[in-house]
């Protein structure tokens, strides 16, 4: 059922927003008209299925029948299949097409091999094999290469520890944007009248160009000539470029700003026959930049093996990897990886095959749309660090057992896999990376019943339509039900023998009580799958206090990251911080935007401000004052409450009826939009020079224009009604389908007076950048304005108006993805209107939900890689493994880039007497009922060599010697001092020790742990 055909072209926002947000709706549609053809319907060929998202048709291809095998590396056949007999590719179909309703999905199980006509390749635009023969896909390939237009191959293999993804896309591949990157608009300071004419940017703002790019210029003063031309560029330095001859041109007066033109640009493939001899590839590891080519000749050797032996080598087989070796002796070779690899050939990583496949989805997504750099033309990644160490075990921890982990166990053995069922996890989040780290975990056994190993995995959040596109354990049916217990149910039926407890609780600060020392010590490893810096730092610091290794890992677009962290091994997530998001001047949002991202954060703070803020503040004053009548008395005596001019004047001016709500939302639009512009061009008109004597309306200031209100405007009429609709929230007031229509608001309307309006002459010219948000609570109060309160509410009471209901409003929650709430409309109107006011390009509702819902745009390619490269280094983390051996990633699918790198190893830092600490360390203290303060730093100094010179408990300090009275501390017991809840057992102190020299900063030294009691050790 494909409703998503090329005529209607119209886009399920609700279900494909944030894909649209990576991708754009010129590829959305191209997608929307495309076949795909892929084959082999193992780990690999499912993994790539997942990510077939708004393509027209695709057709599955397999001849093979599910094994019990198959239930550690596809994760969408069942048990039941097997014992069926079922064909793999019939299995698989349904559960494909039940992901993505607008894709139409069939299936083929004839022979595809070298005596196949494969005519019936030519309805497809793309091609993809896995699971298939070199000389297979060779003749593939070719065939594909030569069609007019070719079509797109992609060959992809996995054999144990090694993978690879080759891609040809024909002779001449056009691509409409190479690196997905929204281009920014950037405002000129100066340019001259030369040849070439010389462009600077305003306050050295780099501008991120190349030579040979071009550029397009807008709304520069003076030098007018340039406005909507292209120029091509050649770079000066990081904050100046050259264009044409400029002589003869208008002197620049002031303003402007450019933006880059995107150039589409060309890339050209050799067959898979032309880059078998000098491949191009692509180089993930520097620290072993040799690998591809290593494991290019290692898996052509491994070809050979098949022609020669019809077989693969045998698991374990120490004389099959020898004869291996024997076949690549022409080419570069390593023989540890050769071995690994003939000995794992048989078997299967699951999260290996989830990266690649992550890495071949956005290759095919590319070859359909022409969007991204396309990968040219190998990419190969190898999981030698994961075998290295087990290279000693015995032989028969290998061979299978006829169970689901058979191919797991011919790459890491039976013991691993019995610590993988034993772990026991902890997951932070049950979002996209949630679902895929799920899913790694069910095809590895991580967390089993039998084994007394178990997932914990907690998310408040609910599922929203949005999210089915990229969160693959849930389907329509699961919308609005939380996304922990749906999580828990889809992944047990992946693999029943998982032992996973779901739960709905934010990890915080409020939630330590749950997830409390303890619970921490009882677990194995901590995942995040978060969305946000601050959550990830909050569990990095319960991971180091409890010592606990922490597997971290995001994405954001086509860009995604991981990151290990491993007791005193690596650094934590803490020790690095990311810059600060800048935050926007509240002048320039106040009064003078410049760019599209300035209305909006207005709209959005103006929601924040009227719907939420207010009401809420509202209902807290009168939770706290419960009687009008004392508010009364008390401001008559000349008492202050705080927050009691705004809460009566909220009172005194609430609507009750639907008709005040459209009034308020008309008066409201003749404040922002047309008298703050009058106001502005008042106190500063349009020929206003600074003291150096320049124009003060000159770019990035844009001066506004007043706008005159008009029904007739849909922009208009969805500004009043929204706004009208919000007000009718917080205040209960109720409205029908009719109140919303054209004519009633026209009706309402024509009664509205407006009042004439004079520009006031005491104006708060804000123009200061460094000006903070004036706080309303902390004005001083003017005696008129309490004589006003005062006769307001007077007023409110004399007329009944406080009731129950009246002293109670009902604040929003800013919903940006429903789109029947109005919270979108009001945000989107609000925000181009003013755009339009002060000339800035408004955007449309797409663009202004991603920026004013801060949407992360996400595309379930980045998430399936990052998930797999983080489940292979749990395998490292549970084997204990060495620092080296272990990787982090960040990797751009769009360009592509992928960058192994060793994790930051942990810092020693010295106190001194050659005593280091690291973040790890905590010291350990066992005292008694009458420990006293001078016995504690006894004891430090006689475990560890160094005497305390100050003990700090939290913000409480409990000895400084510079301190009055303190040295008097030394006699008192620790529990007097402290003063422990009843069921504490112990404490975090933080201590100091003196410096080498007087006069220096004392030293910092790790937390020491006090425990009140000497059996109070042991959990």
């Amino acid at each position: 059922p494909s409703s998503m055909a090329a005529d209607s072209m119209e886009i399920d926002d609700s279900l494909y927003s944030r894909q649209r947000y990576v991708l754009g709706d010129r590829a959305m549609h191209q997608m929307a008209q495309s076949s795909v053809f892929l084959s082999g319907m193992g780990g690999l060929g499912i993994e790539i299925a997942l990510c077939f998202v708004a393509v027209q048709a695709v057709t599955l291809h397999d001849t093979k029948q599910c094994e019990t095998w198959d239930l550690g590396c596809n994760f969408f056949i069942r048990k039941e299949d097997v014992l069926s007999q079922r064909r793999r590719v019939e299995v698989v179909c349904p559960r494909v097409a039940e992901l993505n309703p607008y894709v139409h999905v069939d299936i083929s199980s004839s022979a595809l091999d070298d005596n196949t006509d494969l005519s019936f390749l030519r309805k497809y635009q793309c091609v993809i094999l896995t699971e298939a023969r070199l000389n297979l896909q060779k003749r593939v390939n070719d065939f594909c290469h030569s069609q007019q237009p070719p079509i797109r191959f992609i060959g992809c293999d996995a054999y144990g520890i090694c993978v690879r993804v080759f891609c040809d896309f024909g002779d001449e591949f056009e691509v409409s944007d190479p690196t997905g990157e929204e281009p920014k608009e950037i405002f000129i300071q100066n340019i001259t009248q030369d040849n070439p004419g010389v462009v600077t940017c305003m306050d050295n703002q780099p501008h991120g160009l190349q030579t040979g790019q071009s550029v397009i210029f807008r709304e520069v003063g003076g030098m007018v000539e340039l406005n909507g031309t292209t120029q091509q560029v050649s770079v000066l330095s990081p904050h100046s470029f050259a264009i044409r001859d400029t002589s003869l041109l208008q002197p620049y007066a002031h303003g402007g700003f450019f933006v880059l033109v995107k150039t589409p640009k060309t890339y050209r493939f050799e067959t898979l026959e032309q880059q078998l001899c000098d491949p191009q590839v692509l180089i993930p590891d520097f620290s072993k930049p040799e690998a591809p080519l290593q494991i290019h000749a290692a898996m052509l050797a491994l070809e050979t093996f098949q022609e020669q032996h019809s077989r693969l080598p045998n698991v374990g087989c120490l004389q099959d990897a020898d004869v291996l070796l024997k076949l690549t002796e022409e080419a570069p070779v390593n023989t540890e990886l050769v071995h690994c690899l003939s000995r794992t050939a048989r078997g299967t990583l699951p999260p290996l095959a989830a990266a690649v496949g992550g890495v071949a989805s956005q290759e095919v997504l590319k070859a359909i749309t022409g969007k991204f750099a396309p990968l040219q033309q190998w990419l190969y990644l190898d999981a030698v660090e994961v075998v290295r160490p087990l290279q000693a075990l015995a032989t028969e921890e290998f061979f299978p057992r006829g169970d689901r982990y058979d191919g797991l166990r011919a790459c890491i053995g039976e013991s691993m896999c019995l610590e993988l069922h034993k772990l026991r996890v902890f997951m932070v989040g049950c979002g996209a990376i949630g679902c895929e780290m799920l899913k790694n975990f069910a095809l590895l056994g991580v967390g089993l019943a039998k084994s007394s190993g178990e997932v914990c995995i907690t998310d408040p959040d609910l599922i929203e339509k949005s999210n089915l596109n990229r969160q693959f354990l849930f389907r329509p049916h699961h919308i609005q039900k939380p996304k922990s217990t749906t999580a828990a149910e889809a992944t047990c039926e992946i693999n029943p023998d998982l032992q996973v407890e779901a739960h709905l609780n934010k990890v915080c600060p409020a939630t330590e009580n749950i997830y409390n020392d303890s619970f921490y010590s009882s677990l194995n490893l901590v995942v995040t799958a978060l969305d946000n810096v601050e959550a990830r730092r909050y569990v990095d610091s319960r991971c180091v206090s409890n010592q606990r290794p922490l597997l971290d890992s995001g994405t954001m677009g086509t860009k995604g990251h991981t990151e290990i962290i491993v007791p005193n091994l690596t650094e934590s997530y803490n020790s690095h911080r990311d810059p600060p998001e800048e935050e926007i001047p509240f002048c320039t949002l106040k009064s003078f935007p410049s760019v599209i991202e300035h209305t909006i954060q207005w709209a959005r703070d103006k929601f924040e401000n009227a719907f939420v803020h207010k009401p809420s503040l509202y209902n807290s004053f009168w939770q706290t004052h419960s009687s009008a009548e004392v508010v009364l008395q008390r401001m008559q005596t000349g008492e202050s409450l705080e927050g009691s001019f705004q809460v009566i004047k909220l009172l005194s001016r609430r609507p009750s009826r639907w008709e005040q709500c459209i009034t308020v939302a008309r008066l409201k639009f003749e404040k922002y939009f047309k008298r703050k512009a009058l106001q502005l061009l008042h106190s500063f008109p349009l020929d206003t020079r600074l003291k150096d004597g320049s124009l003060f309306w000159q770019s990035p200031k844009r001066p506004p224009t007043p706008i005159e209100f008009d029904l007739k405007d849909s922009l208009h009429f969805t500004f009043i009604v929204s706004t009208a609709r919000l007000f009718a929230g917080i205040y209960n007031i109720s409205y029908t389908e009719k109140d919303l229509s054209e004519e009633t608001v026209a009706r309402i309307l024509a009664t509205v007076k407006i009042p004439q309006y004079s520009p006031s002459e005491k104006v708060s010219r804000s123009t200061d950048e460094s000006a903070k948000k004036p706080d309303q609570m902390k004005m001083p109060v003017s005696s008129e304005e309490e004589r006003e309160a005062i006769v307001q509410l007077e007023e409110a009471i004399a007329t009944d108006r406080v009731t129950p209901e009246g002293l109670q409003m009902s604040p929003l929650q800013f919903e940006k993805d429903d789109d029947s709430n109005g919270h979108m409309d009001f945000v989107t109107s609000a925000s181009a209107l003013r755009a339009t006011m002060y000339s800035i390009e408004p955007a449309d509702r797409l663009k202004t939900k991603r920026i004013a819902g801060k949407i992360i745009p996400a595309i379930a390619t980045a998430t399936a890689a990052v998930a797999g490269l983080v489940a292979l280094e749990l395998i490292k983390v549970v084997g204990g493994y060495e620092f080296e051996s272990f990787k982090n990633c960040f990797f751009n699918l769009a360009i592509p880039v992928i960058v192994l790198t060793e994790p930051a190893i942990v810092k020693r830092t010295l106190i001194r007497n050659n005593i280091y600490f690291s973040i790890w360390d905590c010291w350990t203290i066992f005292g008694h009922e009458d420990f006293t303060l001078s016995e504690f730093m006894n004891a430090v100094r006689e475990k560890y060599g160094i005497e305390p010179t100050m003990v700090v408990h939290g913000v409480k300090m409990l000895y400084v010697p510079v301190m009055p009275g303190h040295s008097k501390r030394l006699k008192l017991t620790m529990q007097k001092l402290i003063k422990p809840s009843v069921d504490r057992r112990y404490v975090d102190l933080t201590v100091s020790f003196a410096p080498e020299a007087d006069g220096d900063e004392d030293l910092p030294g790790p937390p020491v742990r006090y425990y009140f009691s000497p059996g109070a050790g042991t959990p």
